[in-house]
């Protein structure tokens, strides 16, 4: 992350969601947030100094591959951020990007490969910049974090599609 966002945002990875990180969930997808690992969590400071929940994303562990999920934001968050925030949000493409970023980085040497299952074009923008691409499976993307083979690939998103909807 760049040092003007350092001070605002702080990404973690969560065992246990936070009853706040929750609540966004259920607002968003009107349905528990799950109740395993990964919660990848970016705070947002605010003026007053408080750290809230500004965009999650669920992350599963399956072995030798990730799957993505669960991604929201909070817009009310967003729009109490100052200009100079959202600007600095804007450059490195929002926070929603910026969290996906932080997840490939974070298990990048564990895993070779993060599947997301696409539910909308917006989605689909900020991940194509964040260096995912289609498969040949409708609505699953894939960020390849190693350079697995080719065959290898197509074990990946077979055990992927196996997994769909997720």
């Amino acid at each position: 992350m760049s040092s003007a966002i350092d001070e605002f945002v702080f990404i973690a990875d969560l065992d246990d969601a936070d009853p706040a990180v929750a609540a966004l969930f259920q607002r968003k997808f009107r349905a528990d947030i799950p109740e395993f690992p990964h919660h990848i969590v970016a705070w947002v400071r605010g003026a007053d100094g408080r750290q809230t929940p500004g965009c999650y994303s669920h992350v599963t562990d399956c072995g030798d591959l990730l799957l993505g999920g669960g991604a929201c934001s909070d817009d009310r968050v967003l729009r109490r951020m100052s200009a100079t925030q959202r600007d600095a949000l804007r450059e490195v493409g929002g926070l929603y990007r910026l969290t996906i970023e932080w997840v490939a980085q974070r298990f990048r040497t564990r895993h070779p490969a993060l599947f997301v299952y696409v539910g909308d074009a917006l989605s689909e923008r900020v991940l194509r910049a964040a260096g995912f691409e289609a498969t040949r499976v409708e609505r699953l993307m894939v960020r390849w974090l190693q350079d697995p083979s080719e065959r290898r690939r197509h074990q990946l998103v077979a055990k992927a599609k196996s997994f769909i909807p997720f």
